[in-house]
């Protein structure tokens, strides 16, 4: 059946026109994986961050406050990472889904535009590469503040020393 309005194109035509689109498709997939997982550490980075507000607010200790807002520093520091990643990869994503509408109707109507679709993809990637740089940035911040307190592990040696 053939409506007036529609132009009539062979099936094998859409066919076409959709594997090539699903090359990108598996790039969004990717980002979207990306993307939990960054959420995924920024709500843990907030709910640390909302903890360690409360206890400084209902007042603390002096060393365990010092300790609580150097650890909100950074904590606030990998906020800004993830929030940026978030952002760029977002906008990857987005760019993502317009690469694939773009390269779906270009298909259709014939158009010869290859080099707007190399500058959307370059687009694409230079946006999923800052945001892998931000995601990189709070995993190195997150990791730079991990430490075992010296404190801690003397206290271990000590009860090791102690039960020997």
């Amino acid at each position: 059946m053939s409506l007036p309005f529609l132009p009539n194109i062979p099936v094998s035509d859409i066919s076409a026109a959709i594997q090539v689109a699903i090359g990108p498709i598996f790039l969004l997939v990717g980002t979207g994986s990306l993307l939990n997982v960054v959420t995924g550490r920024l709500g843990r980075v907030v709910d640390r961050a909302r903890v360690l507000e409360r206890l400084i607010e209902e007042g603390e200790e002096e060393v365990l406050e010092r300790r609580h807002l150097m650890e909100l520093k950074a904590l606030d520091r990998r906020m800004k990472y993830g929030n940026r990643a978030v952002l760029l990869c977002s906008l990857s994503a987005v760019l993502i889904c317009i690469l694939v509408a773009l390269v779906f109707v270009l298909d259709f109507i014939g158009a010869a535009a290859g080099i707007i679709i190399a500058i959307l993809f370059m687009m694409v990637m230079a946006a999923l590469a800052a945001g892998l740089i931000s995601f990189l940035l709070e995993v190195h911040t997150a990791t730079r503040f991990l430490r075992v307190r010296h404190e801690v592990l003397a206290r271990q040696h000590k009860s090791a020393s102690s039960e020997a």
